[in-house]
């Protein structure tokens, strides 16, 4: 079992620096081929709304024009840096890319039918003016129907030394660490945490244990963590993968209904803007 085809999501006109070290060192470690993907929305529509608010109301050609010609150039110079990043690592590249009116996050969710795993990078620090490379990636994890890999820009490496799964009984979260098999099965250490209310400690405790075995079964020696907790998941569980020396973190993603994570935060929106390390989740 491994990751035969990575799809890797570059952000243009943004440093790709940690997704792409990333994914060089996963196509090494399972000899997969790796689809570098862009995309982008064209300018126009956004100038098309200021000339309406100002009276104009129309965009002119040459607008148009130019920001076809600056976003090619800007997906140029992308592939270039894809393929500069991954030679010597990987003998199997190649590239897609698309200008597109539409869903960005749908673009690339949909080109995840040819992967096993999406590599992304889980936060923007563009300007208004960035809107049309902008994805959601609480969309692109929705649609994707594969496990997502979030990498932080500063990441040097991947570090599977200890390897932390964040663990509810949820459909998510089962999906999170089948779909995790592949690292887990190279991981030095693999920690099982769940959190919950006191009185269910007892109950949740078994029930991870029924996850240690299981792992066990796939040659996966895990041991297990189960807290009480009545404060912030989040917060919690990002202390707990800084004490076991995380270098990467499994979880579920939107245990609740969407909507839900986005008006009031929790664990996946917290995943998906601020990981403290590279971060696999499933929906």
């Amino acid at each position: 079992m491994g990751f035969k085809t990575l799809l890797v999501h570059l952000r243009l006109g943004a440093p790709n620096d940690g997704v792409l070290r990333i994914a060089g060192d996963l196509a090494e470690r399972f000899g997969a081929h790796v689809i570098g993907v862009a995309v982008s929305q064209p300018m126009a529509p956004l100038y098309a709304a200021v000339q309406m608010a100002y009276g104009t109301g129309m965009v002119s050609e040459d607008i148009t024009e130019t920001d076809r010609k600056l976003t090619e150039k800007r997906i140029a110079e992308t592939e270039e840096r894809f393929r500069a990043a991954l030679a010597g690592r990987c003998s199997d590249l190649e590239w897609r890319w698309t200008i597109t009116p539409n869903s960005r996050s749908q673009y690339v969710a949909r080109q995840v039918r040819t992967a096993d795993l999406l590599i992304t990078c889980p936060v923007w620090n563009g300007s208004s003016l960035d809107q049309s490379q902008k994805v959601s990636l609480g969309d692109m994890v929705m649609l994707a129907g594969r496990p997502v890999l979030l990498v932080p820009p500063e990441t040097p490496q991947l570090d599977l030394g200890s390897v932390v799964v964040g663990w509810k009984d949820t459909r998510e979260a089962r999906r999170a660490v089948s779909d995790a098999l592949p690292l887990l099965k190279l991981a030095g250490r693999v920690t099982v945490v769940s959190l919950t209310a006191a009185a269910e400690v007892a109950t949740v405790t078994r029930r991870v244990g029924d996850v240690i075995a299981w792992l066990g079964r796939h040659g996966i020696a895990a041991e297990a963590r189960v807290e009480a907790s009545s404060g912030a998941e989040q917060v919690r569980l990002k202390a707990v993968a800084q004490e076991c020396g995380a270098g990467l973190f499994v979880g579920g993603a939107y245990g609740h209904t969407r909507m839900r994570e986005w008006v009031t935060g929790g664990v996946t929106m917290d995943l998906l803007m601020h990981p403290n390390c590279p971060t696999l989740i499933s929906h």
